[in-house]
C-alpha cells in the first residue's frame, strides 16, 4: 500500500492511508489477531457475519424493489 505526500502535508497523507487500510480490512484483521480465537469460535463468528451480510443484502433488495 502506498500513499504520496503532497506539499509536505503529512496529516492528509496519514488520513488517506488510514482510509485505505480501513477499506482493505487491515484494522479489523489486527483486532482479530490480538488474541487466540478457538476454531469453534471462529466458525460461529464467521457464520454470524454471513447471516448478517445476507440479511443486509435482503433489506437492500427489498428497499430497492419498493416492497
Amino acid at each position: 500500500m502506498q500513499v504520496s505526500v503532497r506539499d509536505n502535508n503529512v496529516d492528509q497523507a496519514l488520513k488517506v492511508l488510514k482510509k485505505k487500510m480501513q477499506r482493505e480490512g487491515v484494522f479489523r484483521e489486527m483486532k482479530l489477531r490480538r488474541c487466540y480465537e478457538k476454531p469453534s469460535e471462529r466458525r460461529a463468528r464467521e457464520k454470524a457475519e454471513a447471516v448478517r451480510r445476507a440479511r443486509k443484502l435482503e433489506r437492500k433488495r427489498i428497499e430497492r424493489e419498493g416492497f
